[in-house]
């Protein structure tokens, strides 16, 4: 179990202000991650505290630029450079840890605490709630646009996750989904058939003429691959 670095008295999982001496701790960086202070302060706003965000560098294999609120200790990423950052500080996982995967899933915050919508460090307008990935039980803030806000504690429970397998869950859901989706579009296709085959041999001209009909098929799969992996 994690202790609080300025009392050591112990954190429950996930949890990073400490119940005793009430300080909060860098459950994320301390001890996991080097990091140098790039610049004092960025133009993208803590959706927490209101305040300029520090532009750290990780120094993950060259320069890896994130940004830190000093208050609440909550990190924002890119779009990509959490998959990143979770793929670079972690060894290769080949086996799935199902035990430690629902341990994780169950430190999750109350649903009080995880109802709340903030905005995006760069645009303002209010952030997505999301599941990051196959059964982690992180519910991640994330804006379509401009990337993905971290609460203090969140990533290293996503690095649990990853190390605990979920990666691979991650991966094998997303393999499953396109098939269903891939056999769905093939269904839809050779229905499709029949009916421009029926409508030829009994005259009917209310079908799509098959040029515009292929079309509209490989537009639909297009959209469908894109959606699985955005």
């Amino acid at each position: 179990m994690a202790r609080c670095q300025w009392c050591t008295a112990p954190l429950p999982p996930g949890v990073a202000l400490c119940g005793y001496c009430g300080r909060r701790n860098d459950v994320d960086l301390q001890g996991v991650h080097e990091f140098t202070v790039s610049v004092p302060a960025s133009p993208r706003i803590c959706p927490a505290c209101g305040v300029p965000m520090q532009t750290i560098d990780l120094r993950l294999g060259g320069t890896f630029y994130i940004e830190r609120c000093e208050r609440c200790l909550s990190l924002f990423f890119d779009p990509n450079e959490v998959e990143t950052l979770l793929e670079k500080s972690t060894s290769a996982v080949f086996q799935v840890d199902r035990a430690r995967l629902e341990e994780i899933a169950r430190g999750r915050p109350d649903a009080a605490s995880a109802a709340r919508y903030y905005p995006c460090p760069v645009c303002r307008t209010a952030m997505n709630r999301v599941n990051f990935g196959a059964r982690s039980g992180v519910i991640v803030d994330q804006c379509p646009k401009h990337g993905m806000w971290l609460e203090s504690g969140e990533l290293r429970r996503l690095l649990e996750w990853r190390k605990a397998g979920g990666q691979i869950l991650d991966q094998q859901r997303k393999t499953e989904r396109l098939a269903e989706e891939l056999e769905l579009e093939r269904r839809r296709s050779r229905d499709a058939a029949l009916v421009r085959a029926g409508a030829a041999a009994g005259g009917d001209g209310g079908s799509l003429p098959p040029l515009a009909d292929a079309a509209a098929g490989v537009h639909a799969f297009v959209r469908t691959v894109l959606r699985l992996f955005s």
